[in-house]
């Protein structure tokens, strides 16, 4: 499902955090937005998910304006992985990923075989079926990190947003979750992540939105985009941009001072 961002802007009580931003994102293609802290990087993703309304502009979902949906509806289209989320205590993998078909239930809608083959569906994905009746407070972080994943996944949605779904894990966990976002883009949906790693960002998404003071400074393929300016711009750095062997992705090398 295609998402469309038209010129939105979102804020807080006297401080603008995303100015007129548009951004358009293909079914099955990965978006990842990077910049500073404080860009207005995760603003905008919530504004995408329904969660803080912007002050003006449009989010569309296929044909929708998801501020325009219901909140039910809106989930079905979108999902969203926050950073640093928090499960309620001594719950399963199991327990967890069920949550995400919390959308498809009502009052008239109980839990089916459908729910039930979507949360396998979803723990298989993520390759977390061995962790199902295990806690997910006994687990590493890029176990949780994956289980956290099978959650969104098990909404089954078109459109997926993950808030530094790296953050916190090692370089190997990190690696491990950025493929299965590959995985996931590759099966069809659309994601958009918040990376702060500028290097993971240009290896694994198709787009690169670069942000700083809640405005968009680049838009486009990483290898078109990423150079010694716009890092400069972006994080104060002066860097070499190298070549990754294989893909030809931009490494970013900061160059050092003195």
């Amino acid at each position: 499902m295609h998402l469309a961002v038209e010129a939105l802007t979102a804020g807080y009580p006297g401080h603008t955090a995303v100015r007129g931003v548009d951004l358009s994102v293909p079914a099955g293609q990965v978006v990842a937005i990077v910049g500073p802290n404080g860009c207005g990087k995760s603003t905008l993703l919530r504004a995408m998910a329904r969660l803080h309304k912007p002050s003006s502009g449009s989010v569309r979902a296929g044909d929708a304006d998801v501020w325009q949906l219901r909140q039910r509806a809106a989930a079905h289209r979108i999902a969203l992985l926050p950073q640093s989320p928090q499960a309620p205590e001594a719950v399963t993998v199991a327990g967890l990923v069920r949550y995400g078909r919390h959308p498809h239930q009502g009052l008239f809608r109980q839990w089916s075989r459908e729910d039930e083959q979507a949360v396998r569906e979803a723990l298989d994905a993520t390759g977390a079926t061995e962790l199902a009746e295990r806690r997910l407070d006994q687990l590493s972080g890029g176990q949780r990190q994956r289980c956290w994943l099978a959650m969104v996944l098990a909404q089954q949605t078109p459109i997926v947003l993950l808030d530094e779904p790296t953050s916190a894990l090692d370089l190997g966990h990190a690696v491990e979750v950025l493929e299965l976002v590959r995985e996931v883009a590759a099966a069809g949906r659309t994601v958009v992540m918040v990376l702060h790693d500028l290097a993971s960002a240009a290896r694994y998404a198709d787009t690169i939105v670069a942000m700083n003071a809640g405005e968009v400074l680049a838009h486009g393929p990483s290898r078109e985009v990423v150079d010694a300016a716009l890092v400069k711009e972006l994080y104060g750095i002066d860097a070499d941009i190298l070549r990754a062997p294989g893909d030809g992705s931009p490494v970013v090398v900061p160059v050092a001072r003195g």
